[in-house]
């Protein structure tokens, strides 16, 4: 008995990541070039359109009309993008939408036969849409939701379904600190499905002259976020008063169901909200480590234009780079 305790005690990790366990891995990706100069950090530093993947409530910034775009140059010739716009639609009413892509780039079509590729090329494109509403229950309290539509195609084969977000924001009162929390992706299990999965053989073997084969379903990344931010120097400071340089801190908690637990710190200094200086770091992640960015506030007539510039170290995977471009009117 003791040899076989201490021999299955051997084989058992002392963390079960459950990595490889969710599909669609790529809803987990920072899309906001403002968070990840911030390490990541953003379900309580959430501010306008680009902080919906992060919290939906974070629409409920927006003054008037917002949009936003931005593209990343990211990992082994991916490159990912998104396109949100957001309006106030009355005193305590707003809603927005964001749109979220992916491409992988042409990778080679290969089988048994043609390990070094037959000729052909194909593609992994991964699309998001999500309609968010958000309401200022008061003047601290704001909570948000949005219904996301999701499809991913692989080749000849996809799936799509849909998923629901939601999340809050809170000012506490308490110490100038602000509460943030959100749930992302919660929706049903996937499956895919299409021609590449189909197989032609002998009407001997069945009489449409073609089988298909059956995937597994899984459960889709759900990730819960639970964050901080605290402005230690600036006009809204209980700390430090000044009407011209301002310091925040953001500390964020994140827990997908297919990982386990980490964090992200990240700060952000501005001078007369105008321009930007990020900086922050990867908890407990894998890969990410440091990463920090700039950004800066042009007004433009009645327009205010935003330009924000974020990289991240990914140690051995490299750096990725991202620029986003955001119009306040």
């Amino acid at each position: 008995m003791l040899g076989l305790v201490f021999g299955q005690y051997r084989d058992i990790p002392e963390v079960v990541t459950k990595v490889a366990t969710s599909a669609a891995n790529w809803l987990k990706l920072e899309t906001s070039a403002r968070a990840i100069g911030m390490g990541g950090s953003h379900v309580a530093s959430g501010r306008g359109v680009a902080g919906i993947p992060y919290n939906p409530a974070s629409v409920a910034f927006v003054e008037k009309s917002e949009a936003y775009f931005s593209m990343v140059n990211y990992l082994a010739g991916i490159q990912h993008g998104v396109f949100s716009y957001g309006r106030k639609m009355g005193p305590s009413d707003y809603v927005g939408f964001h749109l979220f892509y992916l491409d992988s780039g042409p990778m080679a079509v290969t089988n048994e036969y043609y390990p070094d590729g037959t000729g052909e090329d194909y593609r992994v494109v991964s699309t998001s849409f999500r309609g968010t509403y958000a309401r200022r229950l008061t003047d601290r309290l704001k909570v948000g939701g949005s219904l996301n539509y999701i499809r991913d195609v692989i080749y000849e084969a996809g799936m799509q379904t849909v998923a629901f977000d939601i999340g809050s924001n809170f000012d506490t009162g308490i110490y100038g600190v602000v509460l943030g929390m959100s749930i992302t992706n919660f929706g049903p299990e996937v499956q895919y499905n299409g021609e590449s999965l189909h197989i032609a053989v002998p009407d001997t073997i069945d009489v449409d002259e073609r089988v298909s084969k059956i995937t597994t379903t899984f459960p889709l990344p759900l990730v819960f976020r639970l964050g901080i931010e605290n402005e230690l120097v600036g006009p809204n400071s209980i700390f430090v008063k000044n009407q011209v340089h301002s310091l925040k801190v953001s500390l964020d908690g994140i827990k997908p169901n297919d990982y386990t637990v980490y964090g992200t710190m990240g700060f952000e200094y501005s001078w007369q909200n105008m321009a930007f200086a990020r900086t922050g770091m990867h908890l407990g992640h894998d890969t990410a480590g440091l990463s920090a960015g700039a950004g800066v506030r042009l007004r433009l007539g009645r327009m205010m234009a935003v330009v924000d510039y974020a990289f991240v170290d990914y140690d051995i995977l490299r750096m990725t780079h991202q620029v986003a471009l955001g119009i306040e009117f």
